[in-house]
């Protein structure tokens, strides 16, 4: 049987279970324990490593090439209180690569190291219009941005009385939503989006009692939107790592949110030539509809795999996602194609 789309319906659908599980980095116990359950759902072999990821192994033929290693990650953007002011407003510090103007207005989860769950909202410093002459030009940043707690606090002693502290972990609202003609929209396709298409692919495998020709391992970071969630837990017969992240779409780039993109540099530096013209030749061989992209401002799991120390040729792939680290949309058939070079890649 070929790969169907429904294998991209089910990837897709995945990932919106996945996206409704808050995760930031630091804070990614629930998603990996829900990777963890499916994987081993589908019948694979699946561990938690001690740093919290969660390392897959699909099974597959010794060979002379060695093993080859599909990474992505189930951490996301995020923050956490930095200050709880006099007023009981949060002051915060952001995870990763949030961006306070892509969260004004946004509500958010905050959660006590009790386990309580408090809702907020992201608002600008003096946010009534009827009040804030400036409210239209004044800088969007952690410092002019507060979380305004849905509970009646009017001080830092009646937010501390709720169990809140500094430190505490602030998750802004992901709203996943797969629209009637196919789009995919939500906070945190990078790279949520992606584990759905691993997911999708070990189905494929699974369903099709497919025989890998080689060994192939999928690994589930959990760290990195700060840069070192490949940096460890690479099995030592891997030879070839390839990030399964998100394909950047906007000014100056060829991909769309309807294909599968291949990277051929990043802010990292480029990528290896020989296992990008393999993703290429996979990519028209299955007749993926790709693009390729230099990526001006973006690093990868597998590079931080690299720096770590790792002998191994790297690549990156992945689904179009325009508007990244914000309210992100991409699209079924980006996710499709994207598992199409999967497919062509590992010969399946």
């Amino acid at each position: 049987m070929g790969l169907d789309k429904k294998y991209a319906k089910f990837a897709a659908n995945k990932a919106i279970e996945l996206l409704n599980i808050d995760s930031p980095t630091g804070f990614t116990k629930k998603a990996a324990a829900w990777v963890l359950d499916a994987f081993r759902g589908l019948g694979f072999k699946a561990e938690l490593t001690n740093k919290g990821a969660v390392l897959v192994d699909l099974g597959g033929k010794e060979s002379e090439s060695g093993a080859v290693l599909f990474a992505a990650h189930a951490d996301t953007l995020g923050a956490v209180i930095a200050e709880i002011k006099g007023n009981g407003r949060l002051r915060l510090s952001n995870i990763g690569g949030l961006q306070a103007c892509n969260t004004e207005a946004e509500n958010v989860n905050v959660y006590s190291r009790s386990g309580e769950v408090y809702e907020g909202t992201i608002q600008l410093i003096n946010a009534s219009s009827h009040v804030n002459k400036d409210l239209g030009t004044t800088v969007r940043d952690f410092n002019t941005v507060e979380v305004v707690l849905d509970e009646d606090v009017k001080s830092a002693a009646d937010v501390r009385k709720l169990g809140l502290e500094v430190g505490d972990f602030v998750c802004p609202f992901p709203r996943a939503h797969i629209t009637k003609s196919g789009y995919i929209k939500s906070r945190y396709l990078d790279d949520k989006l992606s584990v759905g298409i691993l997911l999708g692919v070990a189905k494929y495998i699974k369903d099709n009692s497919i025989e890998l020709q080689r060994r192939v391992y999928c690994l589930i970071t959990v760290y990195e939107e700060v840069g070192h969630g490949g940096s460890t837990s690479i099995p030592s017969d891997v030879r070839e790592a390839i990030s399964v992240d998100m394909g950047c779409v906007g000014s100056g780039l060829q991909c769309t949110e309807r294909q599968a993109s291949i990277c051929v540099k990043d802010s990292g530096g480029p990528y290896d030539y020989d296992v990008t013209d393999a993703l290429v030749k996979a990519a028209q061989k299955e007749k993926a509809d790709y693009a390729l992209d230099v990526y001006p401002f973006y690093g990868s799991d597998v590079e931080a795999s690299l720096r770590a120390g790792y002998d191994i040729r790297h690549g990156l792939i992945g689904p179009g996602v325009y508007a990244s680290h914000g309210y992100e949309r991409s699209h079924i058939d980006g996710v499709f194609n994207t598992m199409k070079v999967i497919k062509g890649y590992l010969g399946i």
